[in-house]
């Protein structure tokens, strides 16, 4: 009898905590999504009707003229075309010379190791600041220049010790073997190391790609009249300072043309212009889920 009470007690059993768990997170669900579910009503709903507020979850006035003048706008599709540009070559030049980098300063004989790892964190905390580098990348001939976007930021010193962390903990069998049946360094790296480190570099790629793709003050710095290097970043912050500007409106972003500013505003603009930006990456992000999940989690234990 006791023995059938505690069974029909536990199937009784309300689990509290997680009701309470499960309620907690579709409550920061909810809280995370609806700005984003809130611009995309706004981007697609009708830019004047807009103006009267009150835009939920769905359009009120269905139009995607929004979107249409977006991408009729010359200096959107160069900036979408260098952004895209700038994501994939940044993110693959840096994923790849960072792993090469953290795969020699991984290796037992390296010369000097901790000197030279010890050298390269402390460049993450020392800094020569923002006008010396300015002076050293106008020295370069990088102003106006597209590689001003690809060679400052290749070679991230967080992502090598990210790296680094990962390949020590691998056997230290596999590139032994390697060695004694001939490989060099470069081989052992390429065929041996890179393959065992596709967590830790998807996870480190959707760091450099969020990173590349989001960022503007560098074409602001460096390129800030040059249209042929403008990004889509770079655009959307142009839009959210000339609409918060009193006297501004979209006639001096599109033209001249008095029934597009009629119709256009800054708040149907802006929305649309938040969306066409988040979307790539958006799409990028389910395929490296499973790594970047898996990246991090190794990570966690064997860092």
């Amino acid at each position: 009898m006791n023995n059938h009470a505690i069974k029909r007690k536990k199937r009784f059993h309300i689990p509290v905590f997680d009701i309470v768990n499960t309620l907690i997170m579709l409550l920061v669900i909810a809280i995370m999504l609806y700005p984003f579910l809130n611009t995309v009503a706004i981007s697609f709903n009708d830019a004047q009707d807009t103006l009267r507020g009150g835009i939920g979850l769905w359009p009120r006035v269905f139009s995607a003229y929004s979107y249409e003048m977006v991408f009729r706008n010359r200096l959107m599709v160069t900036a979408a075309f260098n952004s895209v540009a700038r994501t994939l070559l940044a993110t693959v030049l840096s994923v790849f010379f960072s792993a090469m980098i953290a795969y020699v300063l991984s290796r037992q004989e390296l010369v000097g190791r901790k000197f030279i790892t010890a050298y390269f964190v402390v460049t993450m905390y020392v800094s020569a600041g923002l006008i010396p580098t300015y002076f050293l990348i106008k020295k370069l001939g990088l102003l106006n220049n597209f590689l001003v976007y690809i060679f400052p930021g290749m070679i991230s010193v967080f992502n090598v010790i990210v790296i680094k962390s990962f390949i020590q903990s691998l056997p230290d069998s596999l590139t032994e073997a390697a060695i004694v049946d001939g490989a060099g360094h470069f081989r052992c790296f390429w065929n041996v190391v890179l393959p065992c480190c596709k967590p830790v570099l998807a996870t480190v790629a959707l760091w450099c790609a969020v990173g590349a793709w989001n960022s503007w003050f560098d074409t602001f710095l460096y390129a800030p009249n040059a249209d042929h290097m403008t990004t889509l970043q770079y655009e959307m912050m142009k839009l959210l300072s000339s609409s918060m500007q009193t006297g501004r409106d979209t006639s001096s972003i599109f033209g001249n043309n008095s029934q597009q500013a009629n119709i256009i505003t800054p708040v149907s603009i802006r929305a649309a212009v938040t969306i066409v930006a988040s979307v790539p990456i958006l799409v990028v992000y389910p395929f490296l889920q499973k790594y970047f999940v898996k990246g991090v989690m190794l990570g966690a234990v064997k860092g």
